[in-house]
Order: structure tokens, then sequence, then C-alpha cells
């Protein structure tokens, strides 16, 4: 009983000492930001949402019909008020919104990059497995390009590219595509490397070639994790790929940077409200498409164990 009252009291110790030395930290790197940030940062914090306060729109109507490019009451000749112009015509008389025509572009750059992305990452991932090819030359080569492909966030990779390929939708493709295979190369190997083998090892013992026990004994194991795994790839770059339109990268990115940067109050919120909109709509989406493709008994509370 005595060695374990100085035992709690040694830990209580030593969780007081870190909790002291966290909040060390802590205090250290916000005076380091403060005074990087010219040393406003705290001065300016009891006016944060004076922003949110002033940046508001003449009337509630106008989010709408800056959604919707509908004439506004307000025109006065300024583009703050000019709803009209970047409609998207299909006929003479039926055109889509700028900013559903936008967010369409977005949507179109992460669905083509998660397909793109995936389908490599699918491929490599075997390749870096330590079950599948053992610790060779392969597995560390195959393993340090996934490394190399996330090491460097959407963005720069975006940037880097836009200043080679020109502004535009091809260099957000590009960047999402690359790190979406890193990210869930990564992921698929694990799942991989945690599959049970021996359905492989009934296969080679039978004289199955490398990529038939890979196709019969692997892939049925993993591909349902692939699949959930691909689908939170999914998500994830719809919202990389607003961000990266905020580079140039083309989309409803694109407007929304213009938007808030010209103060206009009533097409920022339309396209917040837009962004909300298809972000709900597509985790919604992804979920559903998950228990379809994976089986509504998998998501039931109690039917995974039994």
């Amino acid at each position: 009983m005595h060695h374990y009252q100085q035992q709690l009291k040694v830990r209580r110790i030593y969780t007081i000492i870190a909790i002291a030395v966290f909040l060390i930290a802590l205090f250290a790197s916000l005076n380091f930001a403060n005074n990087a940030n010219s040393g406003k940062f705290f001065e300016r914090l009891p006016y944060l949402f004076d922003f949110i306060k002033n940046f508001v729109p003449d009337s509630p109507m106008e989010i709408v019909r800056a959604m919707f490019d509908l004439p506004s009451p307000y025109a006065d000749g300024s583009l703050k008020y000019d709803y009209t112009s970047d409609r998207h015509y299909i006929t003479d008389s039926v055109y889509i919104p700028n900013f559903f025509y936008q967010l369409v572009i977005t949507l179109n750059i992460a669905l083509v990059s998660t397909i793109i992305g995936t389908t490599i990452a699918f491929v490599l991932c075997f390749f870096a497995s330590t079950n599948l090819v053992g610790a060779g030359a392969v597995r560390w080569f195959t393993r340090r390009i996934m490394e190399v492909m996330r090491a460097f966030p959407e963005i720069v990779i975006a940037g880097l590219l836009t200043a080679i390929l020109s502004i535009g939708p091809i260099a957000a493709i590009i960047a999402i595509t690359v790190h979406t295979i890193g990210a869930l190369g990564k992921l698929f190997f694990e799942v991989v490397e945690n599959a049970d083998m021996r359905p492989d090892e009934g296969l080679r013992a039978a004289g199955a070639s490398w990529v038939e026990r890979v196709r019969f004994a692997i892939v049925p194991q993993v591909l349902p994790n692939f699949v959930s795994y691909a689908l939170l790839r999914a998500e994830i770059n719809v919202r990389a790929s607003t961000i990266i339109g905020a580079v140039g990268g083309g989309g409803i990115g694109e407007v929304f940077r213009l938007s808030i940067g010209r103060d206009h109050a009533a097409k920022t919120y339309a396209i917040v409200i837009l962004l909300l909109i298809a972000i709900i709509a597509v985790d919604q989406f992804s979920a559903w498409l998950r228990r379809r493709l994976i089986g509504q008994q998998s998501f039931e509370f109690g039917r995974g164990a039994a």
C-alpha cells in the first residue's frame, strides 16, 4: 500500500510537470505568433466579430438574387450588384447561375482527382505491402514515392503548378491527385498488411501467380475498407478543391476570394450557403453509398460482433 501511494504521488508530480511544460510552450507560441503578427493579435481580439457584424448585405433577398443571378433593385452599375452578367446560358432563355456553375467545376475537380488518385493508389499499395513483396527494394521505393506525394499540402503543389501550367482547374486536379495517391496509398497498404494471409497461402500452394493471389486472396478482404477510405477522401477533396480555387485553381473558391476581397457581402454569403449545402450533400451521399456498397448490417449496432 505504501508503495502504491508513492507511485501515485510520483505520477501526480509528473502530470503537474507535463501540464506546466504544456502551458509554458503554449504561452511562448502565442507570444511568438503575436510578435510575428506585428503585436496586434491580442489588441485586436476584442474586435474579432466586428467584420461579421459590419459585413452584411443591404437586404436578405440580395443573397437570393446573387445566388440565382437575378436583377438587383440596388443596381448602380458597379460589380457589387451586377448579378446577371455572369450567367452561363444553355439556350437563349435558360441559364445556369454562375455560382452553381462554379460549384460544379469544384465538384468535378474533386471527383476526377479522387477517381485517378484512388486508382493509382490501389495499384501501388500492393507493391508497398510487406506481406506481399517483402522488405526489398520495390517496397522501399514505392513507399518513398508515396511519402513524397503526401509530403506537401495540395495548395503548395497547386501554387507550383499554376506557375508552370497557368491558372485553371488542370493544376488543381493534378495537385489533389498527387496528394490523394500519397495519402490513400498509405492507408491502403496498411489495410493490406493486416489482411488474413491464409487464403494467400492456399493459392500459393495451388500454384497461383502473384497477381492471382492478390486478386482472389487479398482484394476481397480489403475492398470494403478501400471503399470507405476512398469515399472519405472524396469528401476531403471537395474541401481541398475549394481552397485551391482561391489560389487560381478555378471553381467556387476563386469567386469566393474575389467577392470577399471586393466587399461584396451578398455574393459572399450566397457562396457560403452553397458550399455548406454542397458539403452536407456530399457527406450524406457518401454515407448512403458506403452503406449500399458495404452492407447495412455493418452499420447496425451489435451486428458486427455477431
